[in-house]
């Protein structure tokens, strides 16, 4: 916020960058910063990977709980 705007009382209004119109550059598809982070693992590795980033997207979670981890894990269909 600039310091005019301090001044006044007034606010700039908010800007909702995550909503993308029709017409914007989004592919729909998440921009993943380490895309090629899966090169040099093994199959199984690389399937938890996906699983997991999976999950991060369709529940719109940047970071996850060792439960959800662990949910990702049986889904995969590992047990103890």
């Amino acid at each position: 916020m600039t310091m005019e705007l301090m001044e006044q009382g007034t606010a700039a209004p908010f800007v909702d960058r995550r909503q993308y119109r029709s017409g914007d550059a989004y592919s729909g598809r998440e921009h993943r910063q380490f895309s090629d982070s899966y090169n040099g693992l093994t199959p199984e590795a690389r399937q938890l990977a996906e699983a997991v980033d999976g999950y991060k997207l369709r529940h719109r979670r940047r970071f996850i709980s060792y439960e959800e981890l662990l949910d990702v894990v049986r889904s995969l269909g590992y047990h103890q």
